[in-house]
């Protein structure tokens, strides 16, 4: 009996996003469904395509999705460190799908793996078979035997390439509409961020606490911890798209990939967050910063001031060998949902910092405008 092998293969639900002054819609693998923002409500609309037979329903309530400044219960600073909750806590409701769609594709992968496995060691052993029958010369007294044993290995061979195929096509493909208007403002926001990434210098913030300024002498009213880290331009592996994720290294928790409507927040191929970025509360600033270290050369000096201090800034006299330390200009920025990111960053660029916070208030903004309005 000649050798078969066969899997059904599950499509993989693609995720379609059109930007439009009317609104977001997003659509996620099955054709004749989709979840539209619009200033009117949001809608599942439903339709079997032929039939005329079609649904719309009005999804949640009366409460507004609108963010409470301020207010995040679920947030974690807890003996002053600053990260956000387990990434399984934070996923939007409204991202469940998109979750899902990348979790199947894992979940396929990793059985058409296991699959392309067997194959080859089975494959291994047809050939094994076939070297022993020259051996024992009954495959050649028996040319039958040997042939079907070639057969087998051929049929192998096609099945190992099939499934090569089908496992580097397993993903999530991220298929994206805007309108001119929408488009040059998240083109904007793009640029934005790759001349931020080009700071000398970014820091996740780990930690921070207040310090009694008239017991330690320092100018500095706030330690902070701080770890370099880097930003890019690259997706999470389960997702393809020409649109590219802008990458936040994340020092002490999952790393953030910022998409053109969400936020992957991504630990692992199964530990991860889907967040709505309108979700977001993002703040951009400056920090003063006493810098006791090298100064990065994209780093303004505003100020200077004493290792140790008194309250009007004078040098204290009392401590022998006092210096002067330099004040530098910081960037900030961070992000904060209800559901729990915490998240803070330091870039030694200013003018980039700035310039990216503008860029993305302005998008995020514009993306508000096309959610629903209860």
């Amino acid at each position: 009996m000649a050798w078969s092998y066969r899997r059904r293969i599950k499509i993989i639900p693609g995720i379609h996003l059109n930007f439009s002054k009317n609104g977001i819609s997003t659509s996620i693998g099955v054709r004749g469904a989709n979840v539209t923002f619009g200033k009117s409500g949001t809608y599942l609309n439903t339709s079997i395509p032929g039939l005329g037979i079609s649904n719309r329903q009005k999804l949640g309530g009366s409460g507004s999705n609108e963010l409470s400044q301020n207010n995040y219960p679920y947030s974690a600073v807890v003996e002053d460190n600053i990260f956000s909750a387990d990434v399984q806590e934070i996923t939007s409701q409204d991202m469940q799908g998109i979750k899902e769609a990348i979790l199947s594709a894992l979940q396929q992968r990793n059985e058409l793996k296991n699959d392309l496995l067997k194959i080859q060691a089975t494959l291994a052993s047809s050939k094994l078979k076939l070297t022993i029958s020259y051996i024992l010369l009954f495959g050649l007294i028996k040319k039958s035997i040997s042939d079907n044993i070639k057969t087998d290995i051929n049929t192998q061979k096609e099945a190992v390439n099939q499934l090569k195929e089908q496992i580097e096509n397993c993903y999530v493909g991220l298929d994206i509409n805007f309108d001119p208007e929408i488009s040059s403002k998240y083109n904007r926001l793009v640029d934005c961020f790759k001349r931020l990434t080009t700071s000398k210098k970014i820091w996740d913030v780990t930690s921070a606490h207040y310090q009694d300024t008239r017991v330690t002498r320092s100018s500095a009213g706030t330690v902070v911890k701080k770890r370099e880290v880097k930003f890019g331009i690259k997706s999470i592996p389960d997702i393809k798209s020409k649109f590219e994720a802008l990458w936040f290294n994340n020092a002490n928790g999952a790393d953030l990939y910022f998409y053109p409507n969400f936020i992957i927040m991504y630990s692992s191929k199964v530990d991860f967050a889907v967040i709505g970025l309108d979700e977001i509360d993002f703040s951009q600033s400056y920090v003063r910063f006493t810098e006791t270290g090298t100064i990065p050369q994209d780093s303004k000096i505003i100020d200077r001031t004493w290792a140790k201090v008194n309250k009007n800034g004078t040098p204290d006299k009392r401590f022998k060998g006092n210096y002067q330390i330099p004040v530098v200009r910081y960037g900030e920025i961070t992000l904060r949902t209800k559901t729990g990111l915490n998240e803070e960053y330091e870039f030694s660029n200013y003018e980039f910092t700035e310039e990216f916070g503008k860029a993305f208030k302005d998008y995020q903004i514009t993306i508000k405008s096309l959610r629903p309005i209860y």
